[in-house]
């Protein structure tokens, strides 16, 4: 019988979660980075573009197969420094010396080996990236159990994501282009200076927040918790409903945002089918109050109603924009029409549209990260293993399973319509099979992605009332520990 009263939560501080948020701030920097990697690949290294979108997606491949490795490492881990301290600053260095690398070294070598090493420092980079990216959804779980504060991280992180995304954007495409013309060698060096050492002071903040709370008292059950050996994580997967359920709607979830986020994508969207590609980076700054309060919104629902409720609430919101952004402009007929020197109603529904589809269809891949410490405590209540680690990191698999297809399916629908040697570049003409190819990539397959990921979360259940029986569950089993221990102290 589950004890109806509140369990006393392990809560932290509002700085530690906004310290510890930034560690996944600090690895999508990397991320940001690396997404104009294809320009760099094609146009400096002179690799074929069809070859680059097939090696990313099999370097996003691999770091989905090695994150159950990582996962293990993480779970296994305690030393001195705790569980978590060390791998976001091992991983953080691994992932930001392979980046330079690859920008640097790359175009230097000789044509037969370029692709060789090209592929080397990205498989390298991923293990770096991995190690300290999954630390991002395992140290959930010992942050906090507060269903008020967990759903918190989403607010930091949708902040931190504004400046990273959008403020990236914008650098990019209104300063970096503009000074240099073209995705140029000196393009990529300033933008790897800044974003590189960015990235390894807000992983220094991480290893800040997280401190108080990397420690054995905070990890599962602490001294009850269940010895798991390597022979048993398939039988905990595969009696794990919440996380196949949640793993399967998040990847498509990521899905759908990475491609619209596709350097490429945004290329072919607002460079050539709206013919401003400075408007990109506009458009970002123009949405981040709505981005926000579409963030604050969400939060507020998670608080007084779970998690799970937020999260469904958001993808539909974000299926519905898209829908309508397709329709949109089969509607208009002349993209033209969009731009802020001459504001009217065509530009204004098109802000409208895109920051609800931007900001919702965003939402639910920053409230999954704390709804993966529910499914751990899950885990914990329901067999007493504390594998955290191999929770966030077999979540981690799925989505970089699916979501590594974005690049692929970029290079194959621009592939399809003609792009054989090189990407869409700003200022290419719109025909009507790159109008359609743009709507495609832009909309209609991340619309797709999101009815698959609304059907999944049927079959999800960690609900705001199971997960507070969760919490009593673990409540109960340490307040009887340290009474056991009291008494033993006393006799």
């Amino acid at each position: 019988m589950l004890s109806t009263t509140e369990p006393k939560y392990n809560s932290a501080k509002l700085w530690q979660v906004g310290f510890f948020t930034l560690n996944n701030t600090s690895t999508n920097l990397h991320l940001f980075i690396l997404g104009f990697v294809s320009y760099y690949a094609t146009g400096i290294a002179g690799l074929a573009v069809m070859l680059i979108s097939t090696i990313l997606m099999a370097t996003r491949l691999f770091d989905g197969l090695i994150d159950p490795t990582i996962g293990y490492i993480i779970d296994k881990t305690e030393s001195k420094f705790g569980k978590f301290r060390p791998l976001i600053i091992l991983g953080n260095l691994i992932s930001a010396g392979t980046i330079i690398i690859v920008y640097s070294v790359t175009h230097l070598l000789p044509e037969s080996f370029q692709l060789v090493f090209f592929v080397a420092m990205l498989i390298i980079n991923k293990i770096g990236y991995s190690l300290q990216t999954s630390v991002t959804k395992a140290a959930q779980s010992a942050l906090t159990n507060n269903p008020k504060q967990r759903p918190l991280y989403a607010i930091f992180d949708g902040i931190y994501n504004v400046g990273i995304f959008t403020g990236g954007q914008i650098f990019v495409s209104s300063y970096l282009i503009a000074k240099h013309g073209e995705f140029n060698l000196a393009l990529f060096t300033e933008l790897n200076s800044f974003g590189l050492i960015l990235s390894g002071v807000f992983a220094i903040l991480a290893v800040i927040g997280i401190s108080a709370k990397d420690r054995k008292e905070f990890y599962g059950l602490a001294e009850e918790t269940t010895e798991t050996k390597l022979r048993d994580y398939w039988p905990v997967i595969k009696g794990n409903r919440p996380l196949q359920m949640l793993s399967l709607s998040a990847s498509m979830d990521k899905l759908a945002i990475s491609l619209l986020r596709q350097p490429v994508v945004v290329v072919m969207l607002f460079g050539i089918l709206l013919g401003d590609y400075a408007l990109s980076g506009t458009m970002g700054l123009i949405t981040i109050i709505p981005t926000l309060l579409i963030t604050f919104f969400g939060v507020a629902i998670a608080r007084k109603t779970g998690l799970k409720k937020a999260y469904v609430t958001s993808v539909w919101i974000g299926l519905l924009s898209l829908i309508s952004l397709v329709a949109f402009f089969l509607i208009i007929g002349n993209s033209t029409a969009i731009s802020l020197t001459n504001i009217g109603f065509t530009t204004i529904l098109f802000i409208v549209l895109y920051a609800s589809a931007v900001g919702f269809a965003s939402l639910p891949s920053t409230l999954v990260v704390p709804m993966i410490a529910d499914v751990s405590d899950y885990e914990t209540a329901k067999s007493g293993r504390y594998v955290p680690g191999m929770m966030g990191t077999i979540f981690s698999f799925i989505d970089q399973l699916v979501s590594s297809l974005a690049p692929t399916i970029v290079g194959a629908v621009v592939a399809m319509i003609g792009f054989t040697s090189a990407f869409p570049e700003v200022g290419d003409p719109l025909t009507q099979p790159l109008f359609m190819a743009t709507l495609a990539l832009a909309f209609g397959l991340p619309a797709l992605g999101l009815v698959i990921s609304i059907v999944a979360m049927k079959f999800y259940k960690l609900d705001a009332k199971k997960m507070a029986e969760i919490q009593n569950d673990i409540a109960k089993v340490k307040a009887n520990t340290n009474t056991k221990n009291d008494d033993i102290i006393a006799q």
